[in-house]
């Protein structure tokens, strides 16, 4: 063969090896964020550059739901791709102490993805549970390497969110009487209490580094990056502290934005761009109690807590340049979805269990409908008697029970505030939201009914009940309570505790 030729084969065959080289992932989860947070989704003071490049550049959906509006259980829906109350991540969230976690048995997209061959690395807030010797941490769920903090950063004294300049209070109160945050690599804690404000950098540097050794290995990828902004209280180190007109919480804000932009540089910088699906989302909206302080559901009802459209419809966008076409879906999606996309564009068998999400791939590459078309929502304390509160079904919401939340406190509106009980509703409450997504106006109210609400409340209806019916609580994993025994100390013969469990970290 002349040499031209053979020159011409050989590219040929390394385009098709790269062409059938399983593609890398990476999950960006921010915490506590609002649908109405971002530049790219109408706010009109964040600076968000990176993930508006993503936004323009990958497609943005509208319509996008965490499982849960708290987010152990979220967390627990997103890695899983089963609702909470299958795993038993309920009620509420894991503390320090918990004896609970995110049970062993549940398989993880990473498991599904480590089967297949690939590398696995988190980074960031883990809060599914700690355990006995660490028996709940990610390396036990799937992931070769952890670096991060096993639960919400608020959930220790205060000493470690200081803002800058050095020893200025970060504003707000934290839990006092347990142990002062640690940071942990894999299994040991290198640091107690984290200096938040110098831990981004870090991140960043560990999820550049993992990226390039994969790339070089030509071993493809999953990480998996939940951050702790904009979660209150809100930090920010000293490149991006009193840099957002939005204050402390813009500041949080545009830190996390420039964590985004390190990521998409060390993917390009590594030379698998190309081959690389990079997904952004929340865990659940805006801790509105916190006023300036907590976040913005935009045009949506009520945040945090509960189950109105401003505690579970979350920013969402999936940017694969190359692969994804640049747009904006309006088609219903959730985190639930993501194990089964990713399983399905790795090439990865299902795990044997029952999941409750859908393979996005043909909505993401061509178009064309969601396979979800409905999607059901739980308070943070679930109830097998009452079952899902509210069901979203095509453009519909309908509202069977409602309750205010505390972490949704302060808005002007009555019915997201902590005092506001549980209340049933027959028939339930009704909304269109492509219409009315800010759910105002309740259709099932006055005395002409439309045939098309009425057949809507039908549908509803039935799915609530073949839902709850089907659905079996895995047992609870907070049930249990707490043990300050188990709460992380990296001095654990030190006296007194909890105070006494400080180490510095290693040059």
């Amino acid at each position: 063969m002349p040499l031209p030729g053979l020159l011409l084969c050989l590219a040929l065959q390394a385009l098709l090896a790269a062409a059938h080289q399983p593609p890398n992932f990476v999950l960006i989860f921010a915490d506590d964020l609002g649908f109405g947070d971002l530049a790219s989704y109408g706010h009109p003071t964040s600076s968000t550059p990176n993930l508006d490049k993503m936004a323009a550049g990958g497609l943005r959906f509208t319509d996008f739901y965490s499982s849960s509006p708290v987010c152990s259980p979220s967390r627990a829906a997103l890695l899983t791709g089963r609702y909470q109350t299958r795993s038993g991540i309920y009620p509420g969230i894991f503390y320090p102490g918990s004896r609970g976690g995110l049970p062993l048995a549940e398989v993880t997209v990473a498991e599904v993805l480590k089967a297949r061959g690939y590398a696995t690395a988190m980074v960031g807030k883990w809060h599914l549970g700690l355990g006995p010797g660490g028996a709940f941490l990610p390396t036990r769920q799937g992931f070769d390497h952890f670096l991060g903090v096993p639960y919400s950063h608020d959930q220790g004294p205060c000493q470690n969110l200081t803002c800058f300049p050095p020893a200025t209070p970060c504003y707000g109160a934290c839990d006092q009487g347990v142990v002062p945050v640690p940071l942990f690599w894999n299994q040991s804690i290198v640091e107690q209490p984290v200096a938040f404000p110098r831990l981004q950098p870090r991140y960043s540097a560990f999820a550049r580094d993992f990226i390039a050794a994969c790339a070089r290995r030509k071993q493809p990828f999953l990480l998996y990056y939940a951050s702790h902004h904009t979660h209150y209280p809100q930090f920010a180190s000293q490149d991006y502290a009193g840099r957002s007109p939005r204050g402390p919480f813009g500041d949080a804000l545009l830190e996390f934005d420039a964590s985004v932009g390190q990521l998409l540089q060390a993917v390009q910088e590594a030379g698998v761009d190309q081959n690389s699906l990079v997904f952004f989302t929340a865990d659940n909206g805006p801790e509105t109690m916190r006023m300036s302080r907590g976040g913005s559901s935009g045009p949506l009802k009520c945040g945090k807590g509960t189950t109105y459209e401003g505690g579970v419809r979350e920013p969402a966008v999936a940017y694969w340049p190359g692969r994804i076409a640049p747009g904006v879906t309006h088609e219903l999606a959730s985190t639930l979805d993501i194990l089964p996309t990713v399983a399905a564009l790795a090439g990865a068998p299902l795990p044997s269990v029952t999941l409750d999400g859908f393979d996005l791939s043909p909505l993401l590459f061509g178009g064309s409908r969601s396979p979800r078309q409905v999607m059901f929502f739980y308070p943070p304390a679930p109830s097998e008697l009452l079952g899902v509160f509210a069901v979203r079904y095509g453009k519909y919401k309908a509202h069977f029970f409602t309750q205010g939340a505390l972490h949704s406190d302060t808005t002007p509106d009555v019915a997201c505030h902590g005092l506001t009980p549980l209340a049933a509703h027959e028939p339930p409450l009704l909304f269109d939201l492509e219409s009315d997504p800010a759910e105002n106006y309740n259709l099932l109210r006055g005395a002409l009914v439309g045939p098309e609400a009425l057949a809507a409340l039908k549908e509803v209806c039935l799915q609530k009940a073949l839902f709850d019916a089907q659905m079996q609580f895995g047992e609870s994993q907070l049930a249990g309570g707490s043990d300050p025994s188990l709460e992380p100390c990296c001095s654990p013969s030190c006296t007194p505790k909890p105070s006494c469990c400080t180490c510095a970290s290693p040059p």
